[in-house]
């Protein structure tokens, strides 16, 4: 007797198991949630921080808002053509004792660099930290490509972007003179 219910008892178990699917009849399996990971983690849409279009000014202009943590490339005609994360300069930064935020205003590119790009100041003492696709548009500030791009402003006052993204900008939509606006904090 004790067989018997101990094999009734598995059937059950065993049973409840299985799937149940929509009231038709059919048996689909109900998908398991899988935990998040850096595979099936949905990667945010950063250029839906930026606005879809600004005021028109007859040229290409980039765009760096240090609140939303995002850039965008705008077409001569205003329209956001791509966008993407920006890490800006931090509150504060404790190598140097102070605060490092890109300074805000309207800027020009005044170099582009290559995939090769170090920084001469950083880190302290000697620099040497790559800058890939680097592109200067106010004096020692500039962006450039990152392998650590945060969502939130953490540079020396640069303007971090995901490397594809920094060359895409070098290559494809900027050039020495390029208007460049950095929002204020």
């Amino acid at each position: 007797m004790r067989n018997i219910a101990l094999i009734l008892f598995l059937t059950f178990v065993l049973c409840s198991c299985s799937t149940y699917g929509p009231s038709e009849g059919t048996s689909a399996a109900t998908p398991i949630p899988k935990p998040a990971t850096a595979e099936n983690k949905p990667t945010p849409n950063y250029a839906a921080r930026m606005p879809n279009t600004i005021a028109a000014t007859g040229e290409k202009v980039i765009v760096v808002d240090p609140n939303v943590h995002a850039w965008g490339a705008y077409g001569a005609n205003g329209d956001l053509i791509r966008g993407g994360l920006a890490t800006a300069g931090g509150n504060w930064c404790p190598d140097i004792g102070r605060r490092c935020h890109t300074r805000s205003g309207s800027f020009r590119i005044q170099s582009l660099g290559s995939a090769s790009c170090k920084s001469t100041i950083y880190p302290l003492p000697r620099g040497g930290a790559p800058m890939p696709y680097c592109m200067f548009f106010n004096g020692n500030q500039g962006l450039h490509g990152s392998y650590n791009v945060v969502d939130g402003n953490a540079s020396h006052g640069c303007v971090r972007l995901h490397v594809d993204d920094a060359e895409w900008i070098r290559f494809d939509f900027a050039h020495i003179g390029t208007k460049v606006i950095v929002k204020s904090y």
